[in-house]
């Protein structure tokens, strides 16, 4: 019998996530062929998330519950709660109830068929309209930065294989890029559609300052496009200045006269000025992280693990 694990990252879903488990409970008891186990990773959420979760795994053998010490993001919840799941497949979904669990059976059967990895797509995602620009400019940086098929949606619903599992648990580093890990390690990737709900209670917990740490995770973890675009930027420039200079010397020597002009000088200096700082820095963000990495920084803490042995014990 095949075990499937769930994976949910919890943040501020105390309200929420014991409709999401008890789903998962129902949903399981219709395909008897396959056991399951949840894996539910505390983000360190400032409500009683946590509480909510320890008397879920202390009342049903298939949950873990996991703490972490402080908030360290979805993606490296993710990744710790694919490191505690022992599952020939796992399943990651939110903890909000807006992903249907009662559809997972589409995502096993495409398993089955052999894809490595299975995401769901949404016909009418039900989401606010600062969500769906991050979705937007998220959709935009993996097509350029990770060569994501134009065809492919990648949202935070999806199963994978233990395959593809093991090797995104290959990476160890402090900054987790999950769809990144997945672009690099296959590309037998496929979409199924499913519902989309409202959500029920509360906000997303996505600020701005977390989707701009997020997409540069994506950027400078798992590609250097960045950097060859701005060596093509310099480039572009080096060529244009040397022609432009050319058309100088010409026309002194053919009209008797420079062009004029401290305003437009200005302009451009404070232009390639600003690109040269911009670059500079997006240098140090590549050099930081990898600072940051050899330092060995942790990808997450966990301050405590609980399931149903342990209350027994």
């Amino acid at each position: 019998m095949k075990t499937v694990s769930f994976v949910i990252p919890c943040y501020r879903s105390e309200k929420t996530v014991g409709g999401v488990v008890a789903e998962i409970g129902a949903v399981m008891k219709t395909l008897p062929d396959r056991d399951y186990e949840i894996v539910l990773v505390n983000d360190c959420s400032p409500d009683g998330t946590f509480s909510v979760l320890r008397a879920l795994a202390e009342n049903d053998p298939h949950i873990r519950a996991v703490d972490l010490v402080r908030n360290f993001g979805q993606h490296a919840a993710l990744m710790c709660g694919m490191r505690y799941a022992k599952g020939d497949c796992v399943v990651c979904l939110d903890d909000d109830g807006q992903t249907p669990a009662d559809e997972v059976g589409k995502l096993l059967e495409k398993l089955d068929e052999g894809y490595d990895v299975v995401y769901a797509s949404y016909a009418d995602k039900q989401e606010s309209g600062f969500r769906r620009f991050g979705s937007e400019v998220n959709r935009i940086m993996t097509e350029f930065m990770l060569g994501k098929p134009r065809e492919l949606e990648l949202t935070s619903y999806f199963a994978a294989s233990r395959l593809i599992v093991d090797e995104m648990l290959r990476y160890e580093h402090c900054y987790p890029y999950v769809m990144g890990l997945v672009l690099r390690s296959t590309r037998k990737i496929c979409n199924v559609p499913v519902s989309h709900r409202a959500r029920q209670t509360g906000s997303s917990g996505y600020t701005l300052a977390k989707l701009l740490g997020l997409w540069m995770n994506g950027f400078t973890s798992f590609s250097v496009k960045p950097l060859r675009l701005f060596t093509l930027v310099g480039l572009s420039g080096l060529v244009i200045g040397f022609l432009w200079s050319l058309v100088i010397v010409v026309r002194y020597f053919t009209e008797h006269m420079a062009p004029l002009g401290w305003s437009t000088t200005t302009a451009l200096l404070l232009i390639i000025g600003g690109l040269i700082l911009f670059g500079i820095g997006l240098v140090g963000e590549y050099v930081g992280r990898i600072f940051m990495c050899v330092n060995a920084t942790p990808q997450y803490i966990v301050r405590e693990c609980v399931t149903q042995e342990d209350k027994a014990s």
